[in-house]
């Protein structure tokens, strides 16, 4: 019998992958579990993320690993790939998030739309985890409708100046590069690296979020922030381009979540087969049963749902509303997961002792971020009519 992946594998997808597959799966897995899980109670108590570990992610390959080699990347498929955030968002949606940014949000659209210049100053930096990155889209007034954005850049000599804001930016405290998305006069949108220690560039800390806690979100505030004309994403031209970048964060999250999901239903299998009430585990009564089957049910779903969509990935043929309807699909199913789960594990499940409320409450942001739960709807709604419902 050949390698397995870890966790519920009720349909035997395990057959469906490749040993190298299951092997990143394997090997993503140990590492959250024995470098990440045994502080992450006290990161999220604290509101930080565990710096001192982006180091090691860099060696082990989980930033940017789709990319070609020569860039100091994993070099693995898009489903090898999914498999690794599914393992990193079972620790937690932060540790997920910090891969995601670094690898979708920032290296992937330089490697797409980058000189060759930026690719090979930028890149290995990112891949090693040396340097960090964060996606300057989202602004204060403008989130669903990002082509709204009021952030502008001007040409004025050998030098592009940016005005603007940015908010709910992951990484912008501790990023050393941030890619701006700005319109110029004509309205036309494009693509900017900014570097930490810029002047006119502040990524100031957002405090007292009760979600995401383990991550650090900031703003981007562009004060004539002047950067040198070669800083410009060269290919990067329209509102298309962030939102590909977008698409492909959002691939990872699908396959994240299933991971949340099952940290949470695994928690609650263990906790209802040690619980004893009158006189039995809690696992022998009917309405513990129903909503455990309910949970693998719809954990089972959403695996084979999400492994096609890593199968059109790799195959080039992948839309964004394929994308869209996994989202909405899978982060749902894991809100709903964690919440159960919480409640076979009754008072004792609001301790961080167990993972569930954690991943309940940082699943609320997931919910929100990379396109709306309500947006994707409407995306999947459009799709079927052919009638855009949200302009």
């Amino acid at each position: 019998m050949g390698l397995k992946i870890v966790g519920p594998d009720f349909f035997d997808l395990s057959a469906l992958l490749s040993e190298e597959e299951i092997a990143v799966q394997n090997m993503a897995h140990d590492w959250v579990r024995d470098r990440f899980n045994p502080h992450i109670s006290k990161h999220y108590r604290e509101g930080t993320f565990p710096f001192e570990l982006q180091g090691e992610m860099g060696e082990m390959g989980f930033f940017g690993p789709t990319l070609p080699e020569k860039y100091g990347t994993a070099g693995i498929n898009s489903v090898a790939y999914g498999l690794m955030m599914h393992e990193l968002e079972r620790g937690d949606s932060g540790l997920r998030s910090f891969a995601s940014v670094q690898g979708s949000l920032v290296m992937w659209p330089i490697w797409k739309y980058g000189s060759e210049a930026q690719k090979n100053k930028w890149l290995p930096l990112l891949a090693s985890g040396e340097k960090v990155g964060c996606f300057g889209l989202t602004e204060p007034d403008f989130g669903s409708n990002p082509g709204g954005m009021i952030t502008r850049v001007k040409q004025e000599g050998d030098s592009f100046i940016l005005n603007g804001n940015k908010m709910w930016i992951t990484n912008s405290p501790v990023a050393d590069v941030a890619l701006i998305w700005a319109k110029d006069d004509e309205g036309e949108i494009a693509g900017f690296l900014v570097e930490r220690g810029t002047s006119g560039f502040e990524t100031p800390e957002i405090k007292g979020k009760l979600s995401l806690r383990a991550s650090v979100t900031g703003e981007i505030v562009l004060s004539n922030c002047a950067i040198p004309l070669e800083n410009k994403l060269p290919e990067a031209n329209g509102l298309k381009a962030p939102l590909s970048c977008l698409s492909q964060a959002r691939y990872g999250i699908n396959w994240g979540v299933i991971g949340s999901a099952i940290a949470c239903y695994e928690e609650a299998v263990d906790y209802a087969k040690s619980r004893i009430q009158f006189d039995k585990p809690i696992a022998a009564f009917q309405l513990t049963q129903q909503k455990l089957a309910e949970m693998l049910n719809e954990i089972t779903k959403a695996q084979f749902l999400t492994l096609q969509l890593g199968r059109l990935k790799d195959r080039g043929t992948l839309n964004h509303k394929q994308i869209s309807l996994t989202k909405m699909n899978n982060v749902r199913m894991a809100i709903e997961i964690a919440r159960s789960a919480r409640s076979v594990l009754g008072a004792s499940g609001i301790t961080d002792e167990y993972v569930s409320m954690r991943h309940a409450a940082n699943l609320e942001s997931v919910l929100t971020y990379e396109g709306t739960h309500e947006m994707h709807t409407l995306v999947v709604g459009e799709s079927i009519t052919g009638i855009p419902a949200y302009r």
